[in-house]
């Protein structure tokens, strides 16, 4: 059964306070306490930010006890990954392009 989820995830990572949750989670999984002694905002701001990730699939909540430990899902950060790869060699190879430019200028 595939997982359907309700929001982008570019439209996740667009947010810098979920950007800064995945950089948190590549360390260790977290408890939303835990996440929130980062931010200025309430752990109930937090823990929805951590649940748009779950939705998305960048995050995976599992249950320990009574805390929830959200992980970094990996898999899908080399999915978004693998999708930027073409633009990352377009932008290489025009920034190329333009040295080429710029050292026959300086001729």
């Amino acid at each position: 059964m595939t997982q359907i989820t309700r929001r982008d995830v570019f439209q996740a990572i667009a947010d810098p306070t979920r950007r800064a949750i995945l950089g948190l989670l590549l360390a260790q999984a977290m408890t939303p306490n835990a996440l929130a002694e980062h931010f200025k905002s309430s752990r109930q701001a937090v823990s929805k930010h951590a649940n748009i990730l779950a939705e998305c699939g960048l995050v995976t909540p599992e249950m320990a006890g009574r805390e929830i430990y959200y992980h970094l899902n990996t898999q899908k950060i080399k999915e978004i990954d693998a999708w930027l790869e073409p633009f990352r060699q377009l932008w290489a190879d025009r920034f190329d392009q333009l040295d080429q430019l710029l050292n026959h200028l300086k001729k």
